[in-house]
C-alpha cells in the first residue's frame, strides 16, 4: 500500500498555471481521423480538424530518465504529486466555441482548479480538476474542465474484474456503430497523444503491477469517439457542450459499441463492453 495522500499538501497546487502552444498539422489529422474512425480524406490548410484535436496538441515531453514507473512524467511538476499509482481520466466537460482548424497555432491555458479526497470501495481516490482554455488566432475554440482521478494497487489477494458486479446494463440504444479494441488503436491513440502510459501498450506491466484483466482503452480516445458520434448524428455540428465520465475500465481483445438516444436538450451517449454494459457516458447538447 502506499502513502495516505496529505491533502494539504496537495491543494497547495490549486492554482498553478501553465501555457503551451503547437501547430496543427494535415498529418495529425489524417492520423487522427484515420483512429477515430472517420474518412481520411485529403486534410489542407484551413480544413476543420477532429473536435479533439487538441488533446495531441502540445503533449508534456519529459526525458527518458524523468518518466515515473507508469510512463508518465514523474509526478510534482504542473500536476500535484498524489502519492497513489493509478492514474486515469475520470471524466469532463468541454465547451465547443470556434472549429480547430489545419494550419492554426493553438495555445493552451491550463490552471489546477481543485484537488480532493475520497473514499471509495477500492480504497483512497484523489481527484484533481484542470480548466484549460484552447484559443487559436481566432480567439477561443475552446473550453474544457478535465477531472483526473489517482487510486492505490489493488491488494496482492484481490482480482481486478473487468466490470464491477454492480454495474448496470444499458439501455435500448437508437443508435449504434461498434469497433474491435485492439492493440493497434491503443498504440495509433498513444502515438498520437505522446501518451507512453504503459497501462495501454504493456501487457505485462497493467496485468502483473495495475492487476487489470488486459491493456486499457484511453479515457480520452472513448470520449473523442463519443464526441464524433454526437455529431454525426447531428450532421456533423459539434456540440455547445459535452460532459462525460468514465464508469468502468474498457479492456483490449472484444468488440465494443458507440450507443446514443434523443433526449429533450441533445443526446445521451455511451461505450459499453461486449458484454453491453456502460464504460463511459455523455451528454451532449446544442
Amino acid at each position: 500500500m502506499t502513502e495516505t495522500p496529505d491533502i494539504d499538501h496537495l491543494r497547495q497546487w490549486i492554482g498553478r498555471t501553465q501555457k503551451a502552444s503547437d501547430v496543427i498539422t494535415a498529418q495529425l489529422v489524417k492520423g487522427l481521423r484515420a483512429t477515430l474512425f472517420l474518412d481520411i480524406g485529403n486534410p489542407a490548410e484551413g480544413d476543420i480538424a477532429p473536435l479533439t484535436t487538441h488533446w495531441c496538441l502540445a503533449q508534456p515531453v519529459a526525458p527518458m530518465s524523468e518518466l515515473g514507473p507508469d510512463g508518465h512524467p514523474a509526478r510534482g511538476g504542473f500536476l500535484p504529486p498524489v502519492p497513489l499509482p493509478r492514474r486515469m481520466w475520470a471524466g469532463g466537460r468541454i465547451e465547443f466555441i470556434d472549429p480547430l482548424r489545419v494550419g492554426d497555432t493553438v495555445t493552451r491555458t491550463s490552471s489546477i482548479t481543485d484537488v480532493t479526497l475520497k473514499s471509495g470501495s477500492t480504497g483512497t481516490l484523489c481527484f484533481v480538476a484542470v480548466d484549460h482554455t484552447l484559443s487559436t488566432p481566432r480567439g477561443v475554440a475552446i473550453r474544457e474542465r478535465h477531472d483526473i482521478v489517482y487510486r492505490d494497487m489493488p491488494a496482492p489477494s484481490s482480482s481486478q474484474k473487468p466490470v464491477p458486479a454492480t454495474a448496470k446494463a444499458a439501455p435500448a440504444a437508437q443508435y449504434r456503430e461498434s469497433h474491435m479494441a485492439d492493440p493497434v488503436l491503443l498504440f495509433r491513440y498513444s502515438a498520437l497523444t505522446f501518451n507512453g502510459h504503459r497501462i495501454h501498450y504493456d501487457r505485462d506491466y497493467v496485468t502483473k503491477v495495475e492487476g487489470y484483466p488486459g491493456l486499457i482503452v484511453h479515457g480520452p480516445l472513448q470520449a473523442a469517439l463519443l464526441i464524433e458520434f454526437a455529431a454525426k448524428l447531428r450532421g456533423g455540428k459539434a456540440p455547445a457542450n459535452f460532459v462525460y465520465r468514465g464508469v468502468s475500465p474498457l479492456f483490449d481483445g472484444s468488440e465494443f459499441s458507440i450507443n446514443g438516444n434523443d433526449t429533450a436538450t441533445g443526446l445521451e451517449v455511451w461505450t459499453a463492453n461486449a458484454a453491453g454494459q456502460p464504460t463511459m457516458t455523455a451528454t451532449a447538447s446544442w
